[in-house]
């Protein structure tokens, strides 16, 4: 199949950006053979980060496996607000494949970074782009180190905030292929949101920094939450991206 030829079965299957998914098929499948395999899952619906593995993120291609969540670009801003101010203890919490842990290791060299997921195949994919004993399983801050408790500049989460009844309508590379755990945030899209604000002071240093993602017509409520824990709180937004935070100051 040449390229003329997979762009157009990749646009026929509704694929949006069929230039640009099939040039990254060509260049990294390793025969003929895996490039019809790959190109019939990818117009099947599945992503095309978990065809061929990685997912590109603030500069770098991070490792994603079947199941977890795929690093979408919106979630560059909070990497940027993340990197602003100098941290040395960085915890990526509902990490996923560990996307924004491997960018700020990037971008705060000096930092240690920690990160956790719930999700047993998340886990196993964030050690792939992270150090293997920074990475735990369990429960929000129940997965961490309780010597980290008070200690963490940076708290960086992307928790699920889609509202339940909402997930039918995402694309179906998400509904059908992403574990519901990394997308389903309860009724009001906030219920994972209130349970990372409910303890974030107990975690953060004086001064340390919570910065959440959240969704646009979420952040007055989700902003609620963190003034509520007793953060002091401000909003970002980039609209070119589609980009929305919500930071919160202990």
């Amino acid at each position: 199949m040449n390229e003329p030829q997979l762009v157009a079965a990749l646009r026929s299957a509704g694929c949006v950006f069929a230039e640009e998914e099939a040039r990254i098929l060509l260049d990294e499948a390793s025969s003929p053979a895996e490039l019809m395999t790959w190109a019939a899952r990818r117009m099947a619906g599945e992503p095309l980060e978990h065809v061929v593995g990685w997912a590109s993120f603030a500069g770098l291609r991070v490792a994603v496996e079947s199941g977890v969540f795929v690093p979408r670009r919106r979630s560059e801003l909070l990497v940027e607000v993340a990197a602003r101010e100098p941290a040395e203890l960085v915890v990526d919490l509902c990490c996923g494949s560990g996307a924004l842990g491997a960018a700020l290791t990037v971008r705060l060299p000096e930092a240690e970074v920690y990160a956790a997921d719930s999700d047993p195949a998340a886990v196993a994919c964030a050690r792939r782009n992270l150090p293997r004993e920074r990475v735990f399983a369990g429960d929000l801050y129940d997965a961490l180190p309780t010597d980290l408790r008070g200690r963490i500049d940076l708290l960086v989460v992307n928790a699920p905030y889609v509202p339940t009844e909402a997930i039918a309508t995402m694309p179906r590379e998400a509904r059908d292929h992403e574990h519901r755990v990394a997308l389903d945030g309860g009724a009001d899209g906030l219920a994972v949101q209130h349970r990372v604000a409910a303890h974030a002071m107990s975690w953060l240093r004086p001064g340390g920094r919570l910065v959440l993602e959240t969704g646009r017509d979420q952040s007055s409520r989700t902003e609620a939450l963190l003034r509520a824990a007793g953060l002091s709180t401000s909003v970002e937004t980039d609209d070119e991206i589609g980009g929305t935070v919500v930071i919160g100051r202990a």
